[in-house]
């Protein structure tokens, strides 16, 4: 009986213990109110990710961890905030996907059109390394300055995908792997050593259009002609007085002298970093979405590789996953929702699981029979998979500079037995059939398995584009041609017929509104699902670290990474069978 009423009083204290920490932490979630005569500061040297499913507990209390929608809605509201002046932002690396890039450039350019001014500064554009993406953000800013020691290094794209034959020849492990068609290109850094002619022709036309967006986007920014940001791009990096006689950038300034004329311009002006502007602007928790009224849109996110169960993150790679069991859960959720009237479903995945795709392919169908449309927004990369599970929506919006496309399929194993045997370890088995075998990477496909594979490739990419083929009233014909694992840019892709619209977040949403019958003017609800999390919720799901171990833990995960990431695409840790997986071209760092 003592031992229970000390436990009680154990978890009392603990209880006590955390409901001070959470009014002390939402005490310190009370920002000043927003002034007259703000200026928003933005950094994008730091990247914005797509979606984040969760934080850390103590994330959660104390700050707001942007997303590029919020990063985009922050500009949209201060464009009509009459407290809000002007933009400034720190722009030098950029470390995201070029359409992200492009959705903030977008964002940029409306926040621009309220006849604020929108200045960028740069310590430097690529040191010692290409920061084309950058500088092509920077150039939607009204002004440009660059700090005396800083360069553009404009250097142009550079794609490289790596080709692991010689080396799984050397640690005797044998490809096994067939393709839809030849154009679906994965398997060849495995079964190759270089690009073959198709898979040269898909990266060069990628690399091509991806750049010709930002030379274009350059020009009319800076009011160039296309030839002299070519003719810049092939002498970069322009050291500062370079830039400035090529008209890529306004002024040499550091950074105390770009807020000093801006002070001088704007009395008494008051810098608000993005993070305060949300948090005041009607989000206390960043787990608390934003008070909205109006007609109800579901927002559900299908981000990174495609897999069945439960979406999640994976630190050692760094990336997230799109459950299955949880994206088609959300359209589940929304469809029995009888406020929902519609559904916007932002994507970006390079895919993976063929059946898992599948699963959330089936809830855009339901949720249409449902009588509630559903939008596609493509982030970066939609393809594979990721187009999958968009092409049966009722209209699809990307950047002009999203991967897209990739509709095929590739499947089989490595088999590893001479690895093993080199490092003196042997295997021995039993079975019970005649196929027992076909998926140990110790045994090369029997006789007659290799005819089962490629009856189930044959298989996927029938249906694949079939489903295509209903889904953007094309004939199998019409699709095949634009299909056999090719990727487009989502400028490509529209020529080809397989996205509706060039745009982003509002592109999508004045599509949900055509397809719902609404008032531009109309306020809408936009809800996400599912619901994010509380911080409680975090709490008795473990993800509580932060601080100095939580520091501590990424460090030692940033360097196991990279072995991680060898040993993936090896075979070693998990094998290269996701049918509709799409591997990119690994741009430069910088971009």
């Amino acid at each position: 009986m003592k031992k229970t009423w000390l436990t009680v009083l154990v978890v009392l204290i603990f209880l006590g213990l955390l409901a001070v920490l959470f009014g002390l932490a939402i005490r310190s979630q009370r920002p000043a109110a927003i002034q007259q005569q703000t200026i928003l500061e933005l950094d994008f040297e730091r990247g914005y990710p797509e979606h984040l499913p969760f934080q850390t507990l103590t994330a959660s209390f104390i700050e707001v961890v942007p997303t590029l929608r919020s990063v985009v809605e922050a500009l949209d509201r201060a464009a009509e905030d009459d407290r809000v002046v002007g933009v400034v932002a720190r722009v030098g690396a950029a470390p995201m996907g070029l359409a992200s890039i492009q959705e903030l450039r977008d964002a940029v350019a409306r926040f621009r059109r309220s006849g604020k001014p929108a200045i960028a500064y740069s310590e430097t554009f690529g040191e010692w390394r290409a920061a084309n993406a950058a500088f092509y953000l920077a150039s939607a800013f009204d002004q440009i300055y660059l700090q005396p020691s800083g360069d553009v290094s404009l250097t142009g794209l550079h794609y490289e995908t790596p080709f692991y034959r010689g080396l799984l020849e050397k640690l005797d492990i044998v490809p096994s792997l067939g393709q839809r068609y030849e154009y679906k290109n994965a398997p060849n850094s495995f079964t190759q050593t270089s690009y073959t002619a198709p898979h040269r022709e898909a990266v060069q036309a990628l690399a091509d259009s991806h750049f010709e967006q930002i030379v274009r986007g350059i020009a009319e920014a800076r009011e160039l002609p296309e030839e002299d940001v070519r003719d810049a791009s092939n002498r970069s990096p322009l050291l500062g007085q370079e830039a400035i006689a090529a008209g890529l950038v306004d002024e040499l300034a550091y950074r105390d002298t770009v807020y000093a004329q801006l002070e001088e311009r704007f009395r008494d002006a008051d810098f608000v970093p993005l993070s305060r502007y949300l948090r005041q602007d009607y989000r206390p928790f960043a787990w608390t979405p934003t008070p909205v009224w109006g007609r109800k849109v579901a927002l559900i996110y299908g981000v990174g590789g495609v897999v069945r169960g439960e979406s999640g993150y994976d630190p050692i790679f760094d990336s997230l996953a799109m459950g299955s069991d949880t994206v088609a859960g959300a359209f589940r959720e929304a469809i029995e929702d009888d406020d929902v009237e519609a559904i916007l479903f932002r994507v970006s995945s390079p895919g993976g699981s063929y059946v898992a795709s599948d699963t959330i392919w089936r809830e855009v169908i339901r949720a249409q029979e449902a009588g509630k449309p559903v939008v596609v927004s493509m982030g970066d990369v939609a393809a594979s998979g990721g187009y999958f599970v968009a092409m049966a929506a009722d209209a699809i919006v990307a950047q002009p500079a999203t991967v897209t496309g990739s509709i095929g399929v590739y499947g089989g194993k490595l088999v590893s037995r001479g690895l093993w045997a080199k490092a003196g370890i042997s295997f021995d088995d039993v079975g019970t059939s005649e196929r027992a075998r076909i998926w140990s990477g110790n045994h090369a496909f029997g006789e007659g398995d290799w005819g089962r594979i490629e009856e189930s490739l044959d298989r996927i990419y029938e249906d694949f584009t079939g489903k295509v083929a209903e889904g953007r009233s094309m004939t199998r014909a019409e699709v095949h041609e634009v299909a056999r694992g090719r990727i487009w840019t989502g400028q490509d892709a529209l020529e080809r017929g397989l996205v509706d619209e060039l745009g982003g977040f509002d592109v999508a949403m004045r599509r949900v509104r055509e397809a719902m019958g609404v008032d531009e003017d109309e306020d809408l609800a936009v809800e996400e699902f599912p619901r994010p999390r509380s911080p409680f919720e975090l709490f008795s799901e473990g993800r509580w670290i932060g601080g100095r171990t939580g520091e501590t833990l990424q460090g030692m995960v940033e360097i196991a990474r990279p072995l991680a990431e060898l040993a993936r695409d090896l075979g070693l840790l998990e094998a290269p069978t996701d049918p509709l997986r799409l591997w990119l071209p690994r741009p430069r760092e910088g971009r």
